[in-house]
C-alpha cells in the first residue's frame, strides 16, 4: 500500500494493478488518497474533491457499461485501482500524530479519527446528493455522488484495519499491493488478518474474494442510498450511518487482533 513519509507500504510501481490502470483511475486513486489522508480539511475542500471524484467516477460508469461491465463488477475493479495507493503509517508514526498515544489508547484514537472522518463523509455527500436529487439533470447525478461517497469511506475503513494491525503488531507479509488485497479482502470480512492462518493471508484476489468485496461495495452502497431525502435528513442520516458502521467494524476487527496481541492500556 502506498507509503506516507517513511510508513510502511509499497513503492511507486510496486501495484500490478497500477500498470493496468488508466489515467482516469489514477485520477480516481488520487483523489480519494487525498481524502484519506490524516490531518483536518475543511469543508469546502472536501465538497470540491467529492465533486471531481463524482465527475470521473461518473465518466468511468459510462465506460464500463459500453464495455458489458455491470455495476458491482465495475465498482470492485476500480476500488482494487484505489487499494494499493491508500497511505497507511507504521506504529511510530502513527504514535508521533496521534500525540504520543500508544497501544490501546493509540487504537482508540484511530477509530473516534476514522470515525469522524466517514461522519464528515457521510454528512457532506449526504447533503450533496439530497440536493442533487431535486437539481437539474445538468448537474451531478446523485448516484455518482454516493458511489464517490462509498469508496471513499471503504478507503477510511480499509485504512484503519490496517493502521489497527500495526498497531496490535500483527504483520501481513507480502509486497504493497498484496497487503492492500488482503485488507480489501479483511474490510470485506469485517474481519481482522489472522496471523496463524496462512490462509487469510490473500495475496491474490480470487473469485470468492472478488464477490466478497463486491458484495460488500454494493452493501455499503445501498446503505448511502438512503441519503437520498430532504437535504438536512440526507446530511444527518449520512453521517450518522457511516460512523456507526466504522465504530462497528473497528469492534470487530479489534476482538479479532486481540486474540493474538495482549496489548497494555497504552500512553493517554
Amino acid at each position: 500500500m502506498a507509503s506516507e513519509n517513511g510508513k510502511t507500504g509499497a513503492a511507486p510501481g510496486d501495484s500490478t494493478a497500477e500498470e493496468s490502470t488508466g489515467a482516469p483511475d489514477r485520477e480516481v486513486a488520487e483523489i480519494v488518497g487525498r481524502l484519506v489522508e490524516p490531518g483536518d480539511m475543511d469543508a469546502a475542500e472536501r465538497r470540491k474533491l467529492l465533486g471531481r471524484l463524482s465527475r470521473s467516477l461518473a465518466a468511468g460508469a459510462k465506460r464500463a457499461k459500453a464495455s458489458g461491465a455491470g455495476r458491482g463488477r465495475w465498482l470492485a475493479d476500480v476500488f482494487m485501482a484505489v487499494a494499493p495507493r491508500i497511505p497507511i503509517r507504521d506504529l511510530p508514526t502513527l504514535s508521533e500524530h496521534h500525540h504520543g498515544l500508544t497501544s490501546e489508547a493509540l487504537a482508540d484514537d484511530l477509530v473516534r479519527t476514522a470515525a469522524k472522518a466517514t461522519m464528515t463523509v457521510g454528512a457532506i455527500g449526504g447533503a450533496l446528493a439530497a440536493a442533487e436529487f431535486a437539481a437539474p439533470p445538468l448537474l451531478l447525478s446523485a448516484p455518482a455522488q454516493l458511489v464517490a461517497e462509498t469508496l471513499v469511506v471503504a478507503a477510511i475503513e480499509v485504512k484503519l484495519i490496517a493502521e489497527l494491525h500495526e498497531v496490535y503488531g500483527v504483520q501481513v507479509p507480502g509486497t504493497g499491493s498484496q497487503r492492500a488485497v488482503a485488507f480489501a479482502v479483511a474490510w470485506s470480512k469485517q474481519r481482522g488478518v489472522d496471523p496463524l492462518a496462512p490462509a487469510s493471508f490473500t495475496l491474490a484476489l480470487g473469485a470468492a474474494a472478488k464477490t466478497a468485496l463486491r458484495n460488500r461495495l454494493m452493501r455499503t452502497l445501498g446503505r448511502h442510498l438512503t441519503t437520498l431525502g430532504p437535504f438536512l435528513t440526507g446530511a444527518v442520516a449520512g453521517g450518522a450511518l457511516n460512523r456507526g458502521a466504522t465504530r462497528k467494524l473497528a469492534d470487530a476487527v479489534r476482538a479479532d487482533l486481540r486474540i493474538n496481541t495482549a496489548l497494555p492500556p497504552g500512553k493517554s
